[in-house]
C-alpha cells in the first residue's frame, strides 16, 4: 500500500506541474502571477474553514508541484478561540503523543489529505474561485495588449459567419468584424484570410466576457494604413495623406501632398504601371480610387476633387463652408457622378458643400435636393430626364404628380426658388392645381398642355397671340374650304 501511495503522490505532482504550465502557456499569464493566484486562493480557502484570525503558512511551489498548507495552533488545556487555539486531547488522538501545554502545533495539509480537511464542498468552490481569478487576469492582459494595437492591420482567420458578425481569429484570441464595417460588395468565407485595421478595443463585450476586438474594413483609416504598407514614400514621410472620401467598395478619393519637390506625389501612390495602387485595389474589393494632390488653394483643391470632370469656375462663399462649382454643359455629369457620388466624395474630401452650376445659366444640379426630394423620387426624376432645379421648376405638372403628390412638389418648389431668391409662379401652381384635379377624376390628361400654355400666356403675351393668330388663320381657311364646297353643290 504505501508503494502505491508514493507513486499516486509522484503522479499528481506531475499533473499539478503539467496544468501550470499549460495554463500560463496558453492563457499567456506569467508564471509568479498565477503562483499568486493560487496561493490567494487557498489563503481564502483556508480562512472560510478555520476563520480569519487562523496562523497558518502556504507553499506553491510550481516548478516542483508541491502545494503545502502549515496551519499553527497554540496547544492549551481548554479552547478559548478555536482559530487559533486546539486542544491537548485533540492534540492527543491525532499524534499519539503527549502534548506540551504552550507549544505550537503545526498541521500539515498536502494534495494527499486536501480533501478530508477542507471537503468536497469547498474545494469545489476554491477551483471555481480560481478559474474565474485566471479568467480575469486574461481579459486584463488581452486588453492591455490590444488596447496598444488600435489602429494597427491585423491579419487573421475567418472561423466563423455570422449575418451581423464574421468572428476572426487572432493568436487564439477572438476578434469582431460587423456587418457595417464590412465592405458592402465582397463576400468573405469561413477559414478564408482575411486584414483589417483593428478599430476599438472594449473592456467586456459578449457572454464571454472576454474584450470586444472590433475590426473594420470599410473605415478610411484601413485604407490609409494599406497606403503605408505599399508606398515606402508614405510609411518615410516623404508623402502624406491629408484626407480621405471613401464609399466602401464602390469609390474613394485620396488627397496627398509630398513634402520633397522631386517627388511626384501621385505619381508615387499609382506606381510604375499602376502595380501599388492596384495591390491595394484589390484587397479593397476593386474598389475605384482617385488620386488628387493637395493644395492649399482651395479652389484648385475643388477643381481637382472632382476630376475627372474638368470645372470653368469655382467660386467660395463668404463664410468658407460652401462653394458654387460652373461646370461645362458636356463635364456635368462627370461632375455629379452615378447617382451623385462624385460631388459626394469631392465635398467630403474638401470639407465644401459644393453646388454645380451649368455654364452659360444659372442653375443648380437636382442631386443637390436629394434629401429634401429622397432617394427614390430623386431616381424616378432622373429616368423622366429631370436632371436640375430648373427643369423641374419647369417641367409639366401631370408628369409630376405621376410622380410627387401635389404638396410635396410645391414643397420642393419653395425650396428651389429661396436658392435662386426668385418668387413663386401663381400660374403654374393654378395649372398644377387643375392638373391633380383632372387626375384625380380620372379624366385624360393628353388636352392639359392648353390649358397650360394659357397659364403662362401673362408671362408670354406675344407667343400667346401668335398661337391665337394661327388658329383664327386656320379656322378662316376651314371656313373658305367649306363655302366653295357648297357652291358646286
Amino acid at each position: 500500500m504505501a508503494r502505491r501511495k508514493v507513486k499516486q503522490q509522484v503522479d499528481n505532482k506531475k499533473l499539478i506541474i503539467e496544468a501550470f504550465n499549460e495554463m500560463a502557456r496558453e492563457k499567456s499569464i506569467d508564471r509568479d502571477l498565477l503562483q499568486g493566484i493560487v496561493e490567494e486562493t487557498l489563503s481564502a480557502m483556508v480562512k472560510k474553514k478555520y476563520g480569519l484570525e487562523a496562523n497558518f503558512d502556504i507553499i506553491v511551489n510550481m516548478e516542483k508541484g508541491d502545494i503545502e498548507i502549515y496551519l499553527m495552533r497554540e496547544i492549551v488545556e481548554e479552547v478559548e478561540n478555536p482559530e487559533t487555539q486546539i486542544s491537548a486531547e485533540e492534540v492527543r488522538e491525532v499524534t499519539g503523543d503527549e502534548p506540551e501545554i504552550g507549544d505550537e502545533h503545526i498541521e500539515e495539509i498536502t494534495l494527499e489529505n486536501i480533501a478530508d480537511s477542507f471537503g468536497r464542498r469547498l474545494i469545489a468552490q476554491a477551483i471555481q474561485n480560481l478559474n474565474q481569478r485566471i479568467r480575469d487576469v486574461e481579459k486584463d492582459n488581452i486588453y492591455e495588449e490590444y488596447a496598444k494595437r488600435v489602429g494597427e492591420v491585423i491579419i487573421g482567420e475567418i472561423y466563423q459567419v455570422r449575418p451581423n458578425n464574421i468572428l476572426v481569429m487572432h493568436n487564439k484570441v477572438e476578434m469582431r468584424l460587423p456587418r457595417e464595417e464590412q465592405i458592402p460588395t465582397e463576400r468573405l468565407k469561413k477559414n478564408q484570410q482575411v486584414k483589417a485595421i483593428l478599430k476599438e478595443v472594449r473592456r467586456s463585450g459578449g457572454a464571454t466576457g472576454l474584450p470586444d476586438l472590433i475590426l473594420s474594413r470599410a473605415d478610411d483609416s484601413f485604407m490609409a494604413r494599406l497606403f503605408e504598407q505599399e508606398i515606402p514614400e508614405i510609411y518615410d514621410g516623404i508623402i502624406e495623406i491629408r484626407a480621405i472620401a471613401r464609399e466602401p467598395g464602390e469609390r474613394a478619393k485620396v488627397a496627398v501632398t509630398s513634402f520633397d519637390e522631386r517627388v511626384d506625389p501621385v505619381g508615387a501612390c499609382v506606381g510604375m504601371k499602376g502595380i501599388r495602387i492596384h495591390s491595394i485595389v484589390r484587397e479593397l474589393g476593386n474598389e475605384n480610387i482617385d488620386i488628387i494632390e493637395f493644395t492649399d488653394d482651395a479652389r484648385l483643391f475643388i477643381a481637382r476633387a472632382l476630376s475627372p470632370a474638368k470645372v470653368r469656375d469655382v467660386q467660395i462663399s463668404d463664410d468658407g463652408r460652401q462653394a458654387t462649382v460652373v461646370v461645362p454643359d458636356d463635364q456635368v455629369s462627370l461632375a455629379i457622378g452615378k447617382q451623385g457620388q462624385n460631388v459626394r466624395l469631392a465635398s467630403k474630401l474638401t470639407g465644401y458643400s459644393l453646388s454645380l452650376v451649368k455654364e452659360g445659366a444659372e442653375d443648380i444640379e437636382l442631386v443637390e435636393f436629394r434629401d429634401e426630394i429622397g432617394r427614390d423620387i430623386f431616381e424616378q426624376l432622373v429616368r423622366a430626364s429631370i436632371e436640375t432645379a430648373r427643369e423641374f421648376l419647369e417641367a409639366d405638372p401631370t408628369v409630376l404628380l405621376r410622380i410627387i403628390p401635389k404638396e410635396k412638389i410645391v414643397r420642393i418648389r419653395t425650396i428651389m426658388m429661396e436658392e435662386f431668391e426668385e418668387r413663386e409662379d401663381q400660374s403654374y401652381l393654378i395649372a398644377l392645381e387643375e392638373a391633380a384635379v383632372a387626375l384625380e377624376s380620372g379624366e385624360s390628361t393628353d388636352g392639359q398642355s392648353d390649358d397650360i400654355a394659357e397659364s403662362y400666356a401673362e408671362d408670354t403675351p406675344e407667343v400667346y397671340e401668335q398661337e391665337l393668330a394661327e388658329e383664327a388663320g386656320e379656322a378662316a381657311e376651314e371656313a373658305s374650304t367649306g363655302g366653295d364646297e357648297q357652291v358646286e353643290d
